[in-house]
């Protein structure tokens, strides 16, 4: 995401690269080079220029004060601070107070409403401890209140839907009702969206909400449309005045505009951001964390978080003994890698580790473990326990089994045994250059 915004801005600090200072002249040429990368990202003009102004006079400002700072760091560190400015600030939470707390949910019909509704709930449940009831409001579509029963269901919180009645108003308020005598913690309306914004839509979401009078309104916008989703947003602030965006589809081609301009245009802040169709793909919306991306710093903080959330401390424990005694087996391995994928796609992952936007035709998506998988689930359970035992018959039985070469498993034995290795080295604390001497031959890792 935001990989052509990314480039852009790189290229215009590159121009400062190799010179002495912050000049009138190279700022300027830094700044038209910025201005050009935000309009190609689909944000506002009016809102590019005003945000190039600032950046333009704080650099003009910082010059002869920060002498010791390289002029590229420097216009970096200001167009930094200026891009979260511009997105909020700071990390806006969900208001989910009450008894119970209730969420409205409202948006263009395909911008995520419902998936969103899915994965809140998911997020409020295991999150934040809470007893969650959705509501299926959306009554001109069938398949809404089907995919929202089956997100439900898989998530295992309970959904409220009404057959036969057709009043969306009705709906939200029994739910509301039925939830306070079932002690719920949070109730989330799902309401029904259409194709562009229209008169009919406005006055029934409007109606709800007067209806039910939530805690928190939601307005959820497919971030891959870019400044017409800031149109809209503002069109649907103006009649419901919600409390906060969400972005979705931020795994897609998204040029960045509406991230960039929403905050600007509307004053509510994105409370939240969702990638892809899988219910744990939500995170909370950080305008610093997300401006680092964006500048090509990655998000280290956000994949420390996502780590810890799939570590188990005993597992944890159990491993390091393991490993200790280099006894690391494919079992282990297998179990590490599921870990990696509980928590998220790949290429979002790697966004978040610094540098890692600047290798070009980084080809990875979810089935990068494949191969390893398929390698392993064809050993038997002696083989995953004991990964000496495999002699060339156990080779040419597992290379059948999973469709592979004999090449193929030869060469991911090898690497495994290298990786054991040094991981065995690493917990006798040995330092990092002792390691490289011993395998700096070593290759494929």
């Amino acid at each position: 995401m935001f990989n052509t915004l990314s480039d852009k801005l790189d290229v215009a600090f590159k121009g400062l690269a190799g010179t002495g200072k912050l000049t009138e002249i190279n700022v300027a040429q830094s700044i038209k080079e910025i201005r050009r990368a935000l309009v190609a990202a689909d944000v506002n003009y009016k809102i590019a220029k005003e945000f190039t102004d600032k950046v333009k006079q704080e650099a003009l400002g910082s010059r002869n004060i920060l002498k010791s700072v390289k002029p590229g760091d420097l216009m970096v560190k200001i167009v930094m601070d200026e891009m979260v400015s511009l997105m909020g600030g700071q990390t806006v939470g969900i208001n989910v107070k009450g008894k119970p707390g209730v969420v409205l949910i409202a948006g263009l019909q395909g911008s995520g409403k419902t998936t969103f509704t899915g994965k809140l709930s998911k997020y409020l449940k295991e999150k934040k401890n809470m007893k969650v009831l959705v509501v299926a409001c959306d009554v001109y579509r069938p398949a809404a209140i089907n995919q929202l029963s089956v997100l439900a269901e898989s998530i295992g919180v309970d959904i409220y839907k009404e057959e036969g009645n057709t009043n969306p108003v009705d709906i939200a308020g029994n739910a509301i009702a039925h939830a306070q005598k079932n002690n719920y913690s949070v109730v989330i309306v799902d309401t029904a969206g259409r194709l562009s914004v229209d008169e009919e839509m406005m006055t029934e979401i409007a109606n709800i909400k007067e209806a039910i009078t939530p805690t928190e309104t939601l307005f959820v916008v497919d971030s891959m449309t870019g400044q017409d989703a800031v149109n809209t947003a503002a069109a649907f602030n103006d009649r419901i005045d919600y409390d906060g965006v969400v972005l979705t589809k931020l795994d897609g081609d998204t040029r960045g505009g509406a991230a960039l301009s929403v905050k600007y245009t509307v004053g509510k802040p994105i409370k939240f951001a969702s990638t892809g169709e899988k219910l744990d793909e939500l995170d909370v919306f950080h305008p610093e964390r997300m401006a680092s991306r964006i500048l090509g710093m990655g998000d280290i903080v956000s994949f420390v978080e996502k780590a810890q959330e799939q570590i188990d401390e005993k597992e944890a424990k159990r491993l390091e003994k393991k490993i200790k005694k280099n006894k690391f087996d494919f079992n282990d391995f297998l179990g590490q890698l599921n870990q990696i994928k509980k928590m998220g796609d790949l290429k979002s992952l790697l966004g978040m580790i610094p540098g890692m936007n600047k290798l070009k035709n980084l080809d990875i998506d979810d089935s990068a473990f494949s191969k390893v998988e398929s390698i392993i689930l064809s050993m038997t359970p002696e083989e995953r326990a004991s990964p000496e035992v495999l002699n060339m018959s156990r080779k040419k039985r597992i290379a059948k089994g999973c469709g592979k070469s004999i090449h193929d498993i030869n060469m991911f034995i090898k690497q495994f045994d290298q990786m054991r290795k040094m991981m065995h080295m690493m917990s006798k604390g040995q330092g990092m250059n002792q390691m490289m001497e011993k395998f700096k031959g070593m290759k494929g890792m």
